[in-house]
């Protein structure tokens, strides 16, 4: 029997990319949307589609519940992915806003993801793998929301997956750095709803790099942007691997973070984030 995949954030970039290429190869692929009009056009393609929207803790359930009914009760591979940023200063940023970040961006995943892991206990066997970020071990200006939902996933996953020693449940971590997607203009009604710009000290560094960079119509891509295959290319190893890693760089800037993170002082690293954001 094929094994089984349930994908989250699947209507388009990492999740959709994902979805197809592992379909292709021979996986049960379950492409969860957001969106039920997303799940509709996936349903269209071909695909299982249940709505999970880790906002709505009923949806993970329903989700989860649905992907199990169709396999009969088992699930070899949960990939938590789909994430939103709120663009801003943090001192602009408002508490709630930061909770609803967190909300989609962490505590949703770790709801679904406790309710998988009794179902791999019970199979003695399945693979949880996390869709992270270069910015879940190093910062950038203007992302402090993204970035410390994205700090947070790395340390509950780097503890899970010790907990899970004992288990035969692999966690993984997948670490991209800029890939092709929509997550800039999906930030926009975020950033609109949160973060009053034109009332802040920063304002005249707003107009001169944020504001330029979120709403510019695309140009050519970033030197180091890679499209979502180069991150579903690692996926398919930590997926198929005899022996996964318990983490996967994606992008060159990744590679180059992780070996400065490493090396560099704090106040070197600073210097050096300073210039890349």
């Amino acid at each position: 029997m094929s094994k089984s995949v349930l994908i989250t954030g699947c209507s388009s970039g990492i999740g959709l990319d994902a979805a197809r290429t592992l379909q292709d190869r021979g996986w049960r692929v379950f492409a969860s949307c957001k969106q039920q009009a997303d799940c509709d056009r996936l349903t269209a393609e071909g695909f299982n589609a249940p709505r999970i929207d880790y906002t709505d803790s009923a949806s993970i359930e329903s989700g989860l519940a649905e992907t199990l009914e169709a396999t009969g009760g088992t699930l070899d591979v949960l990939f938590n992915n789909g994430a939103h940023a709120i663009p801003g200063a943090v001192e602009d940023i408002p508490t709630d806003a930061l909770r609803a970040n967190f909300e989609a961006n962490f505590f949703g995943w770790h709801e679904l993801t406790r309710r998988v892991i009794p179902v791999m206990r019970a199979q003695g066997a399945g693979r949880i793998v996390q869709c992270s970020s270069v910015l879940g071990f190093v910062t950038l200006r203007w992302r402090g929301s993204y970035v410390s939902t994205k700090f947070a996933l790395e340390g509950l996953t780097d503890t899970l997956r010790l907990e899970m020693k004992d288990t035969g449940i692999e966690v993984i971590l997948i670490e991209p750095g800029p890939i092709t997607t929509r997550i800039r203009q999906n930030s926009i009604p975020h950033f609109e709803r949160w973060i009053d710009w034109r009332a802040s000290p920063r304002k005249a560094q707003y107009e001169g790099s944020l504001i330029e960079r979120l709403y510019k119509e695309e140009g050519g891509p970033d030197p180091f942007e890679l499209p979502p295959e180069a991150v579903t290319r690692k996926l398919i190893h930590a997926l198929e691997a005899p022996r996964p890693r318990p983490r996967y760089y994606v992008t060159t800037p990744t590679y180059i973070m992780g070996i400065a993170r490493r090396l560099l002082p704090t106040r070197a690293l600073d210097r050096l984030l300073r210039k890349a954001g």
